[in-house]
């Protein structure tokens, strides 16, 4: 009698490709759980439902990441590396200060309304007092280029006279983040309270206007506001 290589048990094809591409499976997991603590926070997201939408186990998930605490850690990590990583293909460095810092505020804004997920999950995160994200040293060392691009786009608009002396790159960081952040995390309230549709295309392509407008009246010197 011949045996048909259909007749392989049920899950080991699937299993033989988990293993073959532990990595993409182990990413799976990730982006799936980050929609599901975006959505239902750190104490609502279960672990069975992340396992029923990914290419993975329940038991693979606690393999790979140890606790749901663990997975939702790495979900935080992942969300700032996407962001950073992002920075870092903007190639900026040769560009001219003022051009560099509009590139640098036109990609945050546009990152953060494509990546609600990422939003929710830092405001989950500060319900929590960042007390997981301050388990991750990753979390940290990833942010310390936010702060370093800043630092160079100050500097060389420093010694062109372009930009305004006694600026923090800290609190540069923090102004850019606060007008690109609150464009996600409040638009469904404001477009609730005022009766206008803020997330439409026509008001997100404004108010992305605006945010550049404003972070450069901040820096630039009010005598060289008007300056190509």
């Amino acid at each position: 009698m011949v045996t048909s290589v259909s007749s392989t048990r049920p899950g080991a094809r699937e299993g033989a490709s988990r293993t073959q591409d532990p990595e993409g499976t182990r990413q799976n997991i990730i982006e799936v759980a980050a929609q599901e603590f975006a959505l239902n926070g750190l104490s609502g997201a279960r672990i069975d439902e992340i396992a029923a939408k990914t290419r993975a186990s329940k038991r693979m998930i606690y393999y790979y990441f140890g606790s749901k605490e663990g997975l939702y850690v790495s979900a935080l990590e992942n969300a700032y590396r996407q962001v950073r990583e992002g920075e870092a293909k903007l190639d900026i460095e040769g560009l001219p200060p003022r051009e560099a810092l509009q590139r640098l505020v036109e990609f945050t804004f546009d990152h953060h309304h494509q990546h609600e997920e990422f939003i929710r999950m830092v405001m989950i995160e500060n319900i929590h007092h960042a007390e997981f994200l301050e388990r991750s040293s990753v979390v940290r060392d990833l942010n310390v280029t936010a702060i370093a691009n800043i630092e160079a786009i100050y500097a060389k608009g420093l010694a062109e006279g372009l930009f305004r002396p006694g600026l923090d790159p800290l609190e540069i960081h923090w102004q850019i983040s606060a007008l690109c952040f609150f464009n996600v995390s409040n638009r469904a309230t404001f477009s609730k309270i005022f009766g206008k549709d803020v997330g439409s295309a026509a008001y997100q392509e404004s108010l992305r206007r605006q945010t550049v407008d404003m972070v450069q009246r901040f820096m630039v010197r009010a005598d060289r506001l008007s300056d190509d």
